[in-house]
């Protein structure tokens, strides 16, 4: 069984989901793959692990750092879990790229090279944004492309962290909304 509760950010509305291992949705309201994989029969429901993301998500909007992760349960694909875990340890404030994530993958496999492409679709259907970062993946150009919830949202969260850095940009072709 699913359970939802809403947290209303500085940023817009956001959807929680959690099952009794951890959380497995943070979606910002209207964002690409919204509540992809909550279940149908779910129920609104504030149950101490979406009370203890609510916790971390005040802290963080504050422009701190929480010194906690709620529980999280991950679902996707082997592929998918091996990039959500490189999130997790993309440090608070900094940034990374989607070619400098599948360059660790490929080394990992013994491979010459991996897909950054790949990459960055299982970067955009991570299901537990903020908390698993994927608003500090960007591309090698220092492109801001890619956050599901969308670049406003990219932009906005980056600042918060002090990880903006001069020269990044919105390509012509990308929306900021």
């Amino acid at each position: 069984m699913q359970y939802t509760t809403t947290y209303q950010s500085p940023m817009g509305k956001i959807l929680l989901a959690a099952d009794d291992i951890g959380l497995t949705g943070l979606w910002f309201e209207g964002q690409k793959y919204y509540a992809l994989n909550l279940d149908k029969k779910h129920e609104e429901k504030e149950v101490p692990i979406l009370k203890e993301a609510k916790h971390w998500l005040d802290i963080y909007f504050t422009g701190k750092e929480p010194d906690f992760i709620p529980p999280i349960h991950l679902i996707g694909t082997p592929f998918q879990m091996e990039v959500w875990e490189i999130l997790r340890r993309i440090p608070y404030g900094e940034t990374t790229t989607y070619g400098k994530i599948a360059k660790k993958i490929a080394e990992k496999k013994g491979l010459q090279r991996m897909s950054a492409q790949a990459v960055g679709n299982a970067v955009g259907h991570n299901e537990i944004s903020i908390i698993v970062p994927c608003h500090r993946v960007v591309g090698t150009s220092g492109s801001l492309t890619g956050y599901a919830g969308g670049i406003d949202k990219k932009i906005a969260l980056l600042k918060l962290e002090g990880a903006f850095k001069e020269g990044y940009f919105v390509p012509k072709d990308s929306t900021a909304s």
